[in-house]
This record gives structure tokens, C-alpha cells and sequence, in this order.
């Protein structure tokens, strides 16, 4: 059953049958996270993993697109404000400067958040429709099946900033190595066609279709044992990892604060001084 949740919050949570629905819920900025939304959806995950009812896991986004990236200049953004952190031990970034505060902060929000989501025990479905942008990838990728609308759309264009990908940085498992290079270097949209037959996304559908699509997959799904799913996810999981997947983040998500670093000594900010209207017009 749904809940009563204003349409202010950032994420809507109910559930059908078996299936937990959890919905980004800031249509108005094509469902930019900021941190308010990254703690509600961490919550809304937890919630789905303690309800036993809960077999099956759907994150999707309402309005025109599932996810646009980081909120990087919305009247919400929330980049100086502090939160219960939960994803890893540190300090808060709030009072820090430099590299000390954006560390702190992405370690926790951006790359810990999407980690400790890899791991949740019940099969998690994204259901991608519209734009899939940057930290929308991360949200997507962090699920274990992505399915598309036929008007899907992917892409990283953070190299436009002088960065080299987003914090979760998936690439080259995600597609493969030539693949996450053209992605990234020309900063392109592939669309939801060629993110499937990149093996990035499971099915693609026709977007009247994608809702009925997605909870077939998932009803499927929750037909089988809750614990031997848990299993084989974290099968699949250690697999990718002894393939070098978190030794990779890792040894990237310096970079990437090597180029925030770069970017404040030489130029107006840490971003090169884009924001989601300049990225947009690019």
C-alpha cells in the first residue's frame, strides 16, 4: 500500500505485492540528488530490506526523466549542510576546507552511499526512463538489472568539467574498456539501443510498456528463495571485485579529486566552472 508522503520529499516509497517501489521525487529539477535525497532513498532502501514482504526492490523516477545527476545548482542544493552519516567513518565535511571538506563529503554521500546500495541482499531493479545523466549512472548502475524505455538516454559528460567520471566510477565493468572510453571522452548520449547491446542494460521496452515490463521481472524474481538471491548476488558482486571493480573506484575516485583540486587552483571552482545549465548548453 502506498504511504502518505508529501510530494516535497524527495523519495516516495510503497508497495505492491511483493515489490517495494521507491520513486525520486524532484520532477521540477528532472530528479537532481542533492543529500536530502541520497539519506531519504538510503532510508527508503533500508526499509525495503527489513520488510520481509518486501522481496523485490524497484527504484525508478517520476516526471519526464529518471535522473539528471548531482544537484549542482538547484535552490535545494545542500552541499555545505550536515547528515546523519552512515556510509562511512569520517568526520563531517561542514567547517572543512578544500579538499578536506569535498573528500569527506563525497566519500560518504556519493561513493559510499552507492556501495553500500550494491550490496543490499534483494534483487534491485532500476527502471531508467528519459535521462540517465552522470550521478544517475550511479544510482542505475548500483542496481542489479537495468530497464530501459526506448527513449532512455546514458551518459557521463563530466569530462567537460577536466574530470575524469563520476565517483562511482563503473566504466569499464559496466561496458567494456573501449567502450567506457568513447563514452567518456566525447561525453555523448548513448542511447538505450546501444547501452543493451553493450550488455549496460537488460531489456529495453517501449516506454508505455516499461512499468508492466519491469514488475513481470520482478514478480519472476520474487518467486525465488529470499536467502539463495542474497547469495547469489554477493556471488556476482565478489566476482566483479576480484576483477579489480573496487580496487578501480578506489584508485579513481582520487583522480577525481585530483581534477576538483585542479580545477579550484587554476579556475573559479572545482567544477571548471560549469553548472547544470552550462553543462546542458554544451
Amino acid at each position: 500500500m502506498a504511504d502518505a508522503i508529501p510530494d516535497s520529499d524527495p523519495i516516495r516509497y510503497e508497495q505492491r505485492d511483493s515489490v517495494a517501489l521507491i520513486t525520486l521525487n524532484r520532477p521540477e529539477y528532472r530528479n537532481a540528488q542533492n543529500s536530502a535525497m541520497a539519506y531519504a532513498l538510503d532510508d527508503a532502501f533500508t526499509r525495503a530490506v527489513n520488510d520481509d514482504s518486501a522481496r523485490v526492490i524497484v527504484l525508478r523516477g517520476t516526471g519526464q526523466h529518471f535522473c539528471a545527476g548531482h544537484d549542482i545548482g538547484t535552490p535545494g542544493r545542500d552541499a555545505h549542510q550536515s547528515f546523519d552519516r552512515r556510509a562511512i567513518i569520517h568526520w563531517d565535511h561542514v567547517g572543512r576546507e578544500g579538499v578536506d571538506a569535498r573528500y569527506a563529503r563525497e566519500s560518504e554521500v556519493y561513493l559510499g552511499m552507492c556501495r553500500r546500495w550494491r550490496e543490499i541482499p534483494k534483487p534491485v531493479i532500476a527502471m531508467v526512463h528519459g535521462a540517465c545523466i552522470a550521478g544517475g549512472l550511479m544510482l542505475a548502475w548500483s542496481c542489479d538489472f537495468i530497464v530501459a524505455s526506448d527513449d532512455a538516454f546514458f551518459s557521463d559528460p563530466v569530462v567537460r568539467m577536466g574530470i575524469p567520471g563520476v565517483e562511482y566510477f563503473a566504466h569499464p565493468w559496466m561496458m567494456n574498456p573501449r567502450t567506457a572510453k568513447e563514452f567518456l571522452f566525447t561525453g555523448d548520449r548513448f542511447s538505450a539501443t546501444r547501452a543493451h547491446e553493450l550488455g549496460m542494460v537488460n531489456h529495453v521496452v517501449p516506454r508505455e510498456q516499461l512499468e508492466g515490463a519491469v514488475f513481470a521481472l520482478a514478480e519472476r524474481m520474487a518467486q525465488m528463495p529470499a536467502f539463495g538471491l542474497a547469495l547469489a548476488k554477493k556471488a556476482v558482486n565478489q566476482a566483479e571485485d576480484l576483477q579489480g571493480m573496487r580496487a578501480g573506484m578506489d584508485s579513481v575516485f582520487g583522480l577525481h579529486h585530483m581534477a576538483h583540486a585542479h580545477n579550484a587552483e587554476v579556475g573559479a571552482d572545482a567544477l571548471g566552472g560549469f553548472d547544470a545549465r552550462a553543462m546542458k548548453a554544451r
